[in-house]
């Protein structure tokens, strides 16, 4: 059983910055478990308020659902208490549950759902997905609506009625109308995580509309940054985000809209980078070229301080 309730959990991922480790792969692209063991152990020491292991800086969509499992497993035993390790579920209906039900064997503090696998739906659909995920565990369940599952507000507020173990909402859209809905709805019923690629470019607005933390994928290279970034926008120091914009998270983003997929590649690319190498990424995705590596390495020598 997990240490945190629900509400706790959603308390907790609220407080602080969120970690999203990449998966260590070897050549052969294998898991290379002990690489990611101490990789998490590392990670652990700068303070993240939550670790989701395998989720979408992680690779979750090359990994086998055994393989998600082994992964947190590895997570949850490497990571310091205090630190809740968040475990994925997704693709079909039936299959997230399984992966629900995994992650409370492996012991998660709890679960992200992410949208189902391939197919359109409407909400109807959508909200059945959740329900059944909801019902088969008693971990928190975080929300992800993108892509394919879109929430409306309204489903959103069924859903928080029906799931007491639903407990936070990951804005994949970035749309402000609807998470302006959403937050005038429910409130401090949800914990809201920000869940935009390099979310750190849209931190500072999407406070205003409720969303009080985000997953930070440049936290796995330059933690030190990524947590300077995250309290000057907690403490909305507008002059030093739009700084630490400029100098290093746009130019970063640059780099990162060269090819689809680089969301996560340059993360890996980044590990490289600082000699923490994590392997390479699975297909479908590809590796930053040589030049492209460079870049990124001037970039990270040039990294804002205070």
């Amino acid at each position: 059983m997990s240490a945190y309730s629900p509400t706790g959990m959603a308390r907790q991922l609220a407080s602080g910055l969120l970690s999203f480790p990449v998966t260590h792969f070897r050549p052969d692209l294998g898991f290379d478990e002990a690489a990611y063991r101490e990789n998490i152990g590392w990670l652990s020491g700068f303070g993240a308020a939550g670790l989701f292991a395998a989720g979408g800086t992680g690779e979750f969509f090359s990994l086998t659902p055994a393989e998600v499992e082994q992964v947190v497993t590895a997570a949850v035993a490497e990571a310091p208490a205090g630190l809740p390790v968040i475990a994925p579920a997704g693709y079909g209906t039936a299959t997230a549950v399984e992966m629900a039900r995994a992650a409370e064997r492996a012991g998660a503090a709890g679960l992200l759902l992410l949208p189902p696998y391939l197919t359109e739906a409407d909400q109807a659909g959508l909200a059945a997905h959740v329900r059944a995920v909801c019902a088969a565990t008693e971990l928190g369940v975080v929300l992800y609506s993108r892509a394919n599952a879109v929430f409306e507000d309204t489903t959103v507020a069924e859903l928080a009625e029906d799931c007491p173990n639903l407990v936070g909402f990951k804005d994949g859209v970035g749309n402000v109308e609807k998470m302006t809905r959403l937050y005038s709805r429910l409130g401090d019923r949800l914990t809201y995580v920000g869940g935009l690629p390099t979310a750190e470019t849209f931190a500072l607005p999407l406070l205003e509309l409720g969303v009080t933390t985000y997953s930070s994928a440049m936290f796995n290279f330059v933690p030190e940054f990524a947590l300077r970034f995250y309290r000057a926008v907690a403490e909305r120091d507008r002059t030093a985000v739009y700084r630490y914009l400029n100098e290093f998270v746009l130019p970063y983003c640059d780099i990162r809209n060269r090819r689809a997929g680089y969301a996560v590649s340059i993360v890996k690319a980044g590990m490289r980078v600082i000699g923490r190498p994590a392997g390479p990424v699975r297909p479908p995705l590809v590796d930053l070229d040589d030049a492209e590596l460079a870049a990124l390495a001037d970039l990270v020598e040039r990294v804002p301080e205070d």
